[in-house]
């Protein structure tokens, strides 16, 4: 249930289009549905202004098939993130109008244009190639959430002269996501050169003593550049939706 969609149901009742009962019928899978194995939160767009997303880690075909359909159901656009290829495969055959982005291993169902929602544009920094799945994630989740954003690929530390020669793009964006696993110094870098809100995203790549991210992680948390702001390790939908949020009040507080 979207705002918009409430807003007209209760409009209908208002002019007499549409009876109490059978409004009442209509919200009857309000706030949330219980399907056994999951509770489908159908008032999550209500609250903070996007749906229930799905995470598709450890869930089967059959449970994210089901959990899309009652979401779906209520004409709301689904994502689906962290879904591996082979499982993917198998949601596909069953919804053939779901779309699966390998890169970014996650898979959406469009059932209306995506509304702008954002005042200025989300930039998603991405330090290294290995990095990209967790880029793509952000980058998505924020697209999918109404916003604009642009990609600045490959521009890790061990070559700064490639993130320097992009400094307008730098600082055109509104909310920056910087995407980095290794030593994690990136965002410090950026957080240095901007004045709006960096959101860091330590990747779990880097070599052993990396120890999947938590080196990155905490090089983050300790960054001497202000405003910085971090995610988990690989949580790149978090990162997304966090800048989302931003950008979002940037249109709310002018209203």
């Amino acid at each position: 249930m979207t705002p918009a969609r409430l807003r007209d149901l209760l409009e209908q009742v208002r002019t007499g289009a549409l009876s109490t009962e059978a409004a009442l019928e209509r919200m009857k899978a309000m706030p949330f549905e219980d399907i056994g194995f999951a509770k489908v939160d159908h008032h999550r767009a209500l609250r903070k202004g996007f749906p229930e997303v799905i995470f598709g880690a450890g869930k089967t075909a059959a449970q994210i098939v089901e959990i899309t359909k009652r979401l779906s159901d209520g004409e709301q656009n689904v994502l689906i993130t962290r879904l591996d290829a082979a499982t993917a495969a198998e949601v596909c055959a069953m919804l053939p109008e779901v779309r699966y982005d390998e890169h970014g291993r996650l898979a959406t169902l469009i059932r209306h244009p995506v509304e702008s929602n954002g005042r200025g544009t989300i930039l998603v920094v991405c330090a290294g190639t290995s990095d990209l799945p967790v880029a793509e994630e952000a980058a998505q989740t924020a697209e999918l959430l109404g916003n604009r954003v642009e990609r600045l690929h490959d521009v890790g530390v061990a070559g700064i002269h490639r993130l320097l020669a992009h400094h307008e793009l730098l600082q055109q964006a509104s909310v920056l996501i910087v995407v980095a696993g290794m030593e994690g110094a990136l965002p410090s870098v950026v957080g240095g050169l901007v004045s709006v809100p960096v959101i860091a995203v330590p990747t779990s790549i880097g070599y052993g003593a990396s120890f999947g991210g938590l080196a990155a992680l905490l090089a983050m948390l300790n960054s001497c550049a202000a405003g910085i702001t971090v995610v988990n390790i690989d949580n790149g939908f978090g990162a997304g939706v966090a800048a989302s949020l931003i950008n979002r009040v940037a249109i709310d507080s002018e209203r």
